[in-house]
């Protein structure tokens, strides 16, 4: 049995633009990965921001920022340029860069009370694993509304404590977190598989990352 439903492009669902489009549906299993705000360097980040001007140009499209230019591009070209860029962050977090505060048990243990806090009543949470700069989790929400204000709310919490636990003010995570729609059974494993791999792949040790198995 599955955490929740797979994403059916035939129902109602929701698309949020913010920094990147948040799209929700009712019940659909989401992949959400929230990073902290050091864990990307500024100069990787102009350089990816090149890369994928780069990229839009070698397609033909000019005069327009990439951001614009991706409405332009056809399915299947948007499909090489989001999997190409996410496996370069994805990559890009595993290097633990940052000042790693999750890294701390204590600090991982806020933000795995915080995601389970609600389990079965706001969400269903599914696997995840809380890494030294970024979190992935697997989770349903039965309403599509609750998704976006339960990511705020998550980070807003575990901020505010992890802060106040260091003695100091200020960001704590990157603002806008990275949200995918489960498609189909393959990626559901996929995505479970991966979450339970990504310490190894990061070569953490026991103690250096907190992770949950979601039982049906």
């Amino acid at each position: 049995m599955m955490l929740g439903e797979l994403f059916d492009p035939t129902a109602e669902f929701s698309i949020e633009e913010t920094c990147r489009p948040h799209w929700s549906q009712a019940g659909a299993i989401v992949f959400v990965t929230f990073r902290t705000a050091d864990s990307i360097p500024k100069n990787v980040v102009e350089r990816w921001n090149r890369e994928k001007q780069n990229w839009m140009t070698k397609k033909g499209f000019v005069g327009e920022s990439w951001q614009q230019l991706l409405t332009k591009l056809s399915k299947e070209d948007e499909i090489k340029f989001h999997q190409h860029f996410n496996r370069c962050r994805e990559n890009c977090l595993d290097t633990c860069q940052g000042e790693c505060h999750l890294q701390n048990p204590e600090f991982a243990e806020i933000v795995a009370d915080s995601l389970m806090h609600f389990d079965g009543q706001r969400y269903r949470m599914g696997d995840f694993v809380i890494m030294p700069n970024h979190v992935h989790l697997l989770c349903a929400f039965s309403n599509e509304a609750n998704m976006r204000d339960q990511f705020d709310s998550w980070q807003k919490f575990t901020a505010t404590k992890i802060n106040r636990t260091l003695g100091r003010r200020g960001k704590f995570w990157q603002g806008d977190p990275f949200d995918h729609l489960v498609r189909n059974p393959r990626q559901y494993d996929y995505l479970r598989s991966y979450i339970e791999d990504n310490p190894e792949k990061a070569c953490l040790k026991d103690g250096e990352f907190y992770y949950r198995k979601y039982f049906d």
